[in-house]
């Protein structure tokens, strides 16, 4: 455990990725205590908070010290004309509506300049499962052999709307709508090994099923490779997990991690509110 200041304490849960923080008021989003979270961010990737339930404003407060919030591309389209911005996403599963990101992923890579951070609160949680994993990118790449963090780098990969994200498109607004999500949102190009522009270390830059193949390489090629990046972040080694109590509140650097949610508590009910951060454009 790491003591912060008077109050606020640190507990690493694992070497490279993960603590817990306790002992701070998470309704200041003042500059000086947005500061303090930034540098243990940039420290330990992502951080668990207990027992912080936040409302809808202190959430948006709390985000909006790290810059912009952001609106999530398909609820921008759907907006009406002087509606309320959605800045907040509700991410909910029922028996009806079952649970859908169990896979590594990191949020909306299929825009140019994707989100930076993102911070989850659990508002409801099943009695058990639901579990949400991360995974540590920048030991996934330093823990390559010379000669593949050689190869990878300077490679680029092209990132595309996932089906379920279209699918999402055409049950609420049909195939118009899904139409004009992919019109609006062609596929981008983003390096695969990535510099954070805060700490200047490299991570692998992997996005799931947003990944749709390596510029220049042949289809077989590209899926292989693409398909062994995959499975080499399953590596538990990289990874942290945590098992969420109701009031919780994860905050995680999206530029060095990947996470998924465990859909193994459905058909039970499971409410997390989340908000990102507006990021910058990825850079080798």
């Amino acid at each position: 455990m790491t003591l912060i200041s008077q109050d606020i304490e640190t507990t690493r849960l694992s070497p490279y990725l993960g603590a817990e923080v306790t002992g701070m008021d998470l309704t200041d989003s003042s500059p000086e205590n947005i500061a303090v979270i930034n540098e243990l961010l940039l420290e330990h990737g992502v951080l668990f908070f207990r027992d912080s339930m936040l409302d809808v404003e202190e959430h948006e407060a709390l985000a909006r010290g790290f810059g912009e919030p952001s609106v999530f591309p398909l609820s921008r389209l759907m907006m009406k004309p002087g509606a309320e911005i959605p800045f907040m996403g509700e991410i909910i599963d029922t028996s009806d509506d079952p649970p859908n990101a169990d896979g590594w992923h990191t949020d909306v890579t299929w825009i140019p300049e994707p989100p930076k951070i993102a911070l989850l609160q659990a508002v409801d949680v099943p009695e058990s499962g639901g579990d949400t994993l991360w995974a540590d990118l920048y030991t996934a790449y330093e823990s390559l052999s010379q000669p593949m963090q050689d190869f990878f780098d300077g490679l680029v990969v092209n990132h595309q709307v996932s089906p379920v994200i279209i699918n999402a498109a055409r049950r609420r607004g049909g195939a118009e709508l899904a139409d004009l999500l992919l019109e609006k949102f062609p596929p981008v190009q983003h390096p695969l090994i990535r510099t954070h522009p805060e700490t200047g270390r490299k991570a692998l830059f992997i996005a799931g099923e947003f990944m749709i193949c390596i510029e220049g390489m042949h289809e077989d090629e590209s899926q292989m490779w693409l398909s062994w990046l995959k499975d080499y972040i399953n590596n538990p080694n990289f990874h942290v997990r945590w098992s969420w109590t109701q009031g919780d509140l994860a905050i995680w650097d999206e530029r060095r991690t990947n996470h998924r949610a465990l859909s193994n508590h459905y058909p039970s009910y499971r409410h997390m509110r989340r908000c990102t951060v507006d990021g910058d454009r990825p850079y080798c």
